[in-house]
């Protein structure tokens, strides 16, 4: 092997320490050691001489790629766990397996053709390891991909997953999650994972430079965990919505500042957008990217309402805003040439106005679908169950859900029972 680190900064990028400098336990850490920020920052030697990452440093990296990346749908207790089991957090670890000719690498200890297949074909595309697969030595790409792969177990088969059976389908591949083989992985597992206390508020300030970096504080009044629009918008996103009259009066109203914008939040803090903000994104987007197609707003807004009820992350497999899915969204990008914004992963689709931009793309695909030009019924019922699911002589339920939801923007407008919305 080739490779050696000596600094963390030989291993991560510029944003990745700043957002390490961010922890505090991980920057007091380091201060206490004679670290400098600014300085490059020396790795930690086992008594073998082997780099390894502390426990602090660990959560750090777990944590920051899993708010990056999967909006929280991975337990980052679960990556420090499973990390501490399979290499002592030692950066350089590798293991070959002599029945299986394999070799697996780094912190996570993951097959260089495992990421290389998640790149490829499961959309986890934030790193390339094509032809390049030292880069799994590096930290926060060996958890992204170690991430990315115990989402893909959570549900495999299409079937929600405990974590015993994802952390022992980790070990031992899937065919082996039951098989008495890797029983003792699981219990050590949650012996380990005991070590690693969860911490439910995780305050890593504003990294503004770094738009996919999941800004989450802690609000000093309430205690509630927020996620910020910043951290799901670019400047340029963000300075339209500032300029939107109705926009910046709620946000003034409610305290809202530039630089730190905070998405309403449900009882369950699941983040969601105002009727005011899902139109503003609308209004946006339409006239940045679709002013010759006749779409309103309103249309959009609605179908916001139906399929996500305006929740950022969407609700079950409806992804984001509006609804779209990935492989979808991929299809516009790459097929349709709507590249106004870059789709690399899933969760990008998380942020409001990527989420929009493909809704609106797909709208507006829908509008001509086969060539010919659609009634307003079959666009929204294509919209939301799919063209092949349209029955042309049905009002059916997804069209009236949807009547009712326009109704909240005022825009029904009935000509012999039907709405003008295209």
């Amino acid at each position: 092997m080739g490779i050696s680190f000596k600094y963390w900064d030989d291993c991560v990028d510029h944003l990745d320490m700043e957002a390490l400098w961010l922890i505090p336990d991980v920057s007091t850490e380091w201060t206490n050691v004679g670290e400098t920020r600014g300085q490059k920052v020396c790795l930690s030697r086992d008594p073998d001489g082997q780099k390894y990452l502390t426990q602090n440093e660990m959560r750090a990296v777990a944590e920051i790629t899993v708010r990056r990346h999967f909006s929280s749908k991975v337990d980052p207790d679960m990556i420090c766990a499973i990390a501490e089991l399979e290499s002592d957090r030692q950066i350089l670890a590798s293991r070959y397996n002599k029945k299986t000719k394999d070799t697996t690498l780094g912190i996570m200890q993951i097959l260089p053709k495992t990421a290389e297949w998640l790149n490829s074909e499961q959309g986890y595309v934030a790193y390339k390891v094509q032809g390049n697969e030292e880069v799994l030595y590096r930290p926060f790409v060996n958890v992204y991909f170690a991430a990315a792969y115990l989402k893909w177990l959570s549900n495999f088969e299409e079937k929600e997953r405990s974590e015993e059976f994802v952390v022992r389908a980790y070990k031992g591949g899937t065919k082996k999650a039951t098989h008495k083989s890797t029983l003792p992985y699981w219990k050590r597992y949650l012996s380990v994972k005991e070590t690693f206390t969860s911490r439910k508020a995780f305050d890593c300030g504003a990294l503004m430079s770094d738009p996919s970096f999941l800004v989450a504080s802690a609000a000093p009044d309430t205690g509630t965990t927020y996620t910020y629009w910043d951290s799901r918008a670019s400047p340029e996103d963000m300075e339209d919505m500032w300029n939107h009259p109705d926009v910046v009066k709620e946000w003034t109203k409610s305290g809202e500042k530039r630089g730190k914008v905070r998405f309403s939040h449900d009882a369950a803090k699941k983040p969601y957008v105002s009727r005011m903000q899902v139109r503003a994104i609308a209004e946006i987007i339409l006239l940045r990217h679709f002013a010759s197609r006749k779409v309103k707003p309103t249309v959009l807004c609605a179908l916001a309402e139906v399929v996500s009820m305006r929740f950022v992350d969407g609700v079950k497999e409806r992804t984001g805003l509006m609804g779209i899915d990935f492989p979808t969204a991929l299809w516009l990008y790459n097929e349709l040439g709507n590249r106004a914004y870059k789709v690399e992963i899933a969760d990008d689709l998380h942020k409001p106005f990527v989420s929009m931009y493909f809704g609106a793309a797909y709208l507006a695909w829908l509008s001509e679908y086969e060539g010919r030009e659609r009634t307003p019924q079959f666009v929204v019922q294509a919209y939301l169950g799919g063209p092949e699911n349209v029955k042309v002589q049905e009002t059916g339920p997804l069209w009236l859900k949807f009547e009712e939801a326009l109704s909240n923007y005022g825009d029904v407008k009935r000509d012999n029972g039907s709405c003008s919305i295209l």
